[in-house]
């Protein structure tokens, strides 16, 4: 097993981790910020609660591609590329949609959570960033065939 696929399965950890973590503050919100995967409600402008659910129920509608992706991956499937594009992309912007909404709404003084609780969402936004631009730039090669 060479370094691609230790970083495809580290990949497929962070990006399980996000789907199951926006499931679980999609159906069950006490939950999840129990577990650490969503800021409790106490803690948040009921406003800042409001959007975290409503991404959180956007993001399992596409969340899933990064995941396959790296399974197709693992199994040698050609099809993983088409999928780790996709996913690839959603997670970039999760990056850009985590970091920077927790950004400006801290900027106008809403309340977003503890410390603890921003920094755990800036370090899911630098993750999910990284993991998402590795998958578009190895989709890209691989499709260009620069790997075989």
């Amino acid at each position: 097993m060479g370094a691609i696929s230790f970083i495809i399965i580290f990949v497929l950890f962070i990006s399980l981790v996000a789907f199951i973590g926006q499931f679980i503050s999609a159906v069950r919100p006490k939950l999840a910020a129990k577990l650490g995967f969503m800021e409790s409600e106490s803690e948040v402008d009921p406003l800042f609660f409001a959007y975290e659910r409503a991404i959180a129920l956007a993001d399992i509608l596409v969340s899933w591609t990064l995941p396959v992706a790296c399974i197709l991956f693992l199994f040698n499937n050609a099809n993983w590329v088409y999928f780790g594009i996709i996913g690839g992309t959603i997670f970039f912007y999760y990056f850009g949609l985590i970091a920077f909404s927790r950004w400006i709404m801290h900027d106008k003084k809403m309340r977003i959570g503890t410390k603890a609780d921003i920094r755990n969402a800036y370090i899911l936004a630098i993750l999910c960033g990284l993991s998402g631009l590795f998958m578009i730039i190895f989709s890209i090669i691989s499709v260009r065939g620069y790997l075989k």
